[in-house]
């Protein structure tokens, strides 16, 4: 059986990193990317894997960084079979009408831009090689179906992503490629540690939310990753159970 090799964007902390050590269990070899190199070699010790995996620092926004990424990825271990595409940001929090627009374009730049070049990147390798095919897994967000207070630039992106998702579902059939997106609300991260605080609700509330343990969402990527070709998880919804998201809010 051929070793499976998996590339994991923003791997460096948070999501990321939860994700990196659960398909580490599982027998993947990884590619570990994000803006700086440390915290990647720190997720490959704490994945256990240590040397073993490929740390590429890459800014997912910069075409020519992505293209040297899938290269060196091809380079260590002769393919790639999944594109954990998890690279992110919030932004700031503002008003419609008091976005910079300086601020928006960081975050489209990031959140789609950022996915479309690594899933550009991977499907032209996963066509390419033999055996032909692979997965595409992009972290979309509980944004991607309804959005929080003065989020319009995260929101916009990750409604973005489910249509990226699509398209590289459907474009992918002729040579076996799989995309599914997972859309994670509420995973105890350092990026979501105001939950704990309290944030702002849609009617105006500041208010404290629950979150679940981040090994929840790594869990389930790790079974999206692990199907044969011929099955697809499309789309995952996976969320702390009493967050304010089923009802009215």
């Amino acid at each position: 059986m051929l070793e499976q090799i998996a590339v994991v964007t923003g791997a460096g902390s948070g999501v990321g990193r939860a994700v990196a050590r659960e398909l580490a269990a599982g027998g993947w070899r990884l590619v570990l990317a994000g803006r700086r190199a440390e915290p990647l070699r720190e997720t490959a010790r704490l994945s256990g894997v240590g040397a073993g995996a490929a740390v590429v620092p890459t800014d997912v926004t910069d075409p020519d960084a992505v293209d040297a990424l899938f290269a060196a990825a091809v380079e260590r271990f002769g393919r790639v079979d999944l594109l954990f595409n998890n690279a992110g940001t919030f932004g700031a929090p503002a008003a419609v009408d008091e976005l910079d627009i300086a601020e928006w374009r960081a975050v489209v730049d990031l959140n789609l831009t950022g996915a479309f070049l690594c899933a550009r990147a991977a499907f032209r390798q996963m066509r390419a090689q033999r055996p032909q095919g692979g997965r595409i897994i992009n972290n979309g967000s509980i944004s991607a179906h309804v959005p929080r207070p003065q989020s319009i630039a995260y929101t916009a992106t990750k409604h973005a992503v489910t249509g990226l998702t699509k398209s590289l579902s459907l474009d992918g059939r002729p040579y076996r490629i799989a995309c599914g997106q997972i859309d994670i609300g509420n995973a105890a991260t350092d990026m979501t540690a105001s939950m704990s605080l309290g944030v702002r609700q849609a009617d105006g509330r500041i208010a404290v939310e629950p979150t679940m343990d981040v090994a929840d969402v790594a869990r389930t990527v790790r079974h999206m990753a692990d199907l044969p070709l011929e099955a697809n998880v499309q789309f995952a919804t996976v969320m702390a159970t009493t967050m304010p998201y089923v009802g009215r809010g």
